[in-house]
């Protein structure tokens, strides 16, 4: 029989529709397909991009030229900018702003045909220190509120270019679905005097059913109420909310982890399309004793049509415990 489970944090409800349960052999999804051409991410062509916010790697002192590991440029077409004032007005009962912020794009490797599931552990941990080097940059603006990190990989989870790149938008708002998440976290810790996520991860720990891998300082699990088959949080075991405090050594960890991760989801469904999203704590409130920051990766496997759209529920096919299990069981 189908359950309907809720999420202890936003209290979203999700169908777990065991009827229709899915393996991974049973999901149907257009394979990523290379394609030739010029590439304006590729090494050699740095002229085409706006000029470089941060490198990694380089040897020379010139900028915008080869011999990187790691670029970050802004978006040749942004969804905000940073020029300009944020001019708050109402028109009658309607609110509306200026388009400030800032929209980056992270060019995680000089190779172009390299996913994240291929790269090294420490390519993957230079991608994560230029998410935290740039969030702590961009913190610094007084009109910025949240800064989301997230990637899209192959066209149908939404990436428009081939080479492996994330992106960065800095809001100067705080976005409905974090402050889901944040006024739900501080209602269960004004309840309990504890943090919902330190609570799921002790819970997930102690059972294993939903736990995919783990490490001294991250876990990798399956939520108890996904949105999507194969969705995975990866989380720290110590409380933070503020993706930006990690220290070096602890990104060497989550790479690590975050590499097995990312191998295990290639291994299992290969080429699959799929988003992940870093949730931190929004800017300027710092050490939040309630909130808990997570990376969730999403595999695009199933569709949002009229009954998730007009319901705001999801349907899954498939038991996050089964969905764990077989992450679980791959061997690398």
């Amino acid at each position: 029989m189908s359950q309907l489970r809720k999420d202890p944090i936003v209290e979203r409800w999700v169908i777990i529709a065991k009827e229709r349960g899915k393996r991974p052999s049973d999901f149907v999804f257009n394979q990523h397909k290379k394609v030739v051409g010029f590439c304006p991410l590729c090494p050699g062509n740095e002229y085409t991009t706006p000029n470089e916010i941060l490198v990694y790697g380089r040897q020379s002192n010139i900028p915008n030229s080869g011999g990187w590991k790691l670029r970050v440029v802004p978006n040749k077409f942004p969804a905000l900018v940073v020029e300009g004032e944020l001019d708050k007005r109402g028109e009658g009962m309607f609110d509306k702003m200026n388009g400030i912020g800032a929209h980056e794009v992270i060019i995680e490797t000089p190779d172009h045909d390299a996913s994240i599931a291929m790269m090294s552990v420490e390519q993957i941990s230079l991608i994560f220190r230029a998410y935290r080097d740039r969030i702590n940059d961009l913190s610094r603006d007084m009109r910025i509120k949240y800064i989301m990190v997230f990637k899209n990989y192959a066209s149908a989870a939404g990436a428009s270019l081939e080479h492996s790149h994330s992106q960065l938008i800095a809001l100067p708002i705080v976005p409905y679905l974090i402050q889901e998440e944040v006024v739900g976290s501080a209602g269960f810790h004004k309840y309990k005097d504890r943090c919902v996520y330190c609570d799921i991860i002790r819970q997930e720990l102690k059972s294993g059913e939903r736990i995919v891998l783990e490490n001294n300082e991250f876990v990798v699990l399956c939520p108890y109420a996904p949105r999507s088959p194969f969705e995975m949080w990866v989380l720290p075991k110590f409380h933070s909310s503020d993706f930006n405090y990690i220290d070096d050594t602890k990104l060497m960890s989550l790479a690590d982890i975050f590499s097995q991760t990312m191998k295990r989801l290639d291994k299992a469904l290969p080429d699959v399309p799929y988003n992940f999203m870093l949730h931190t704590g929004p800017v300027r409130t710092p050490n939040l004793d309630y909130y808990h920051w997570h990376i969730e990766v999403m595999p695009k496997l199933t569709m949002i049509a009229g009954f998730e759209w007009g319901t705001g529920f999801y349907i899954n096919p498939t038991p996050p415990e089964e969905s764990a299990k077989f992450l679980r069981d791959i061997k690398l």
